[in-house]
């Protein structure tokens, strides 16, 4: 693992004591990943440098598909990408309405420095950036703006005109003015008419313009010095439960996606799904369009072992007894960097405790290895806790796992079986 700050410990700790995924710090809980990562970041070079790129992630439910889109968003967030994670769901954000799409990607957007949503900052920054180069080549201002517009309004027209309107309003200390113009760039309804009067718009965003404001959006990160923009759309197999011409749209909407970034239309664009393999091989699924299909398909008849990483899609293995012993013994040795009493925690919790760990927690959850790593971190973390603070504590003798109902979410629910029975480290 790489060196962590006091700081960054201390986030990702809290973050398993309350059972939820850490927001930076991913790298230091990834396992089973390393053979992706010099491919992913060859790949994400590639889109810094104005290139698209697709990417399909597929694994059962518990294989750590959210958990992957997360650690990737981190290394990209590290290489001064702009990320953004969508849910798609049939009810409030369908995949063939991209505009739904879009808006959930820009209440999401996010920044290494910038929390959700992060796209005013963005346009400030960019329009900064403008400034300062007016200045250091010694033009106007307005002159230059126009320049770099034009560029904008080649992927998107009325872009620009809301981005003019934006910085007339700023700079006349307009702040309700601003700020709807921004909520109408990105996407919301319910604008008020008295702004889009005064912007010059009109009209909610629809499908097709939406698409056209991504691709202004990628030019305007380009302009002010990001990297490209990963955009995750995650469950993408809950289509399958829509009615058969949803369905049908959204897949084609899909293709779209797909073809338009392999065409260079998103310079500045890293797309990646998530599905599970019934998604990508069932008859309810990317199979209902042959053309999809063919652009997604990849072998994998073979050892997981050999898998491609430069293929259209990766495929995560279910997690085992051995991987959640792994991430165990990285949690236990980044906990102890930062313990009173590491030496204690080191011993105490040794790997031979760890693995006992890990299968008392599983089997807790019926042997449902795939469903157990936050409810494992979150009681390890405790037992930790205990074993730095108290010195007799020893948690063969004095601790016994149990699960609550309470502590369960729907998955980890529908794991556990009427027959459990509490299970003893010693």
């Amino acid at each position: 693992m790489t060196s962590v700050s006091p700081r960054r410990r201390r986030e990702i700790l809290d973050a398993l004591r309350r059972g939820t995924v850490p927001s930076n710090g991913l790298d230091q809980l990834a396992v089973g990943l390393g053979h992706f990562e010099t491919e992913l970041d060859t790949e994400l070079e590639v889109v810094a440098a104005g290139g698209a790129m697709f990417k399909a992630v597929r694994g059962d439910y518990g294989s750590g598909k959210t958990f992957f889109a997360r650690w990737l968003a981190d290394r990209a967030l590290k290489r001064s990408f702009v990320v953004a994670e969508v849910q798609i769901n049939e009810i409030d954000t369908p995949l063939h309405k991209l505009e739904t799409v879009y808006r959930r990607a820009i209440e999401s957007l996010r920044t290494a420095s910038v929390p959700p949503s992060a796209l005013r900052p963005i346009l400030d920054s960019w329009l900064f950036t403008v400034e300062s180069d007016a200045e250091g080549q010694q033009v106007d201002v307005d002159d230059l703006l126009e320049r770099r517009l034009n560029a904008v309004a080649g992927r998107a027209p009325i872009f620009p005109l809301a981005i003019r309107a934006y910085r007339r309003m700023v700079e006349a200390d307009n702040h309700d003015g601003a700020d709807g113009v921004v909520a109408w760039l990105g996407g919301q309804p319910h604008v008020a008419a008295k702004v889009k009067r005064e912007a010059g718009i009109k009209g909610d965003l629809d499908h097709f313009l939406a698409m056209g404001f991504l691709r202004g959006l990628l030019a305007v990160l380009a302009d002010s010095g990001n990297a490209g923009l990963l955009l995750v759309l995650d469950e993408v197999e809950t289509l399958q439960r829509m009615r058969a011409d949803v369905r049908a749209k959204a897949l084609n909407a899909l293709r779209q996606l797909v073809d338009e970034i392999h065409d260079g239309h998103y310079p500045g664009l890293y797309l990646l799904i998530t599905g599970t393999p019934a998604f990508f091989e069932g008859r309810q699924g990317v199979q209902l369009l042959p053309p999809l299909a063919d652009r997604l398909h990849t072998d994998f008849t073979r050892d997981p072992k050999f898998d491609n990483p430069r293929a259209p899609q990766l495929r995560l293995t279910a997690f085992d007894l051995d991987k959640l012993t792994e991430l165990g013994i990285r949690v236990r040795d980044l906990y102890a960097g930062g313990a009173t009493h590491p030496e204690r925690v080191q011993d105490t919790a040794d790997n031979a405790f760890l693995a006992k760990f890990a299968e008392a927690v599983a089997g807790q959850l019926g042997g449902r290895v795939g469903i157990a790593p936050r409810l494992f971190l979150r009681k390890l973390i405790d037992v930790l806790d205990t074993i730095d603070i108290h010195e007799d504590f020893d948690p063969y003798r004095d601790h016994e796992i149990r699960i609550s109902a309470a502590e369960l979410g729907d998955v980890e629910r529908a794991a556990l079986t009427a027959d459990d029975i509490d299970l003893d480290l010693g």
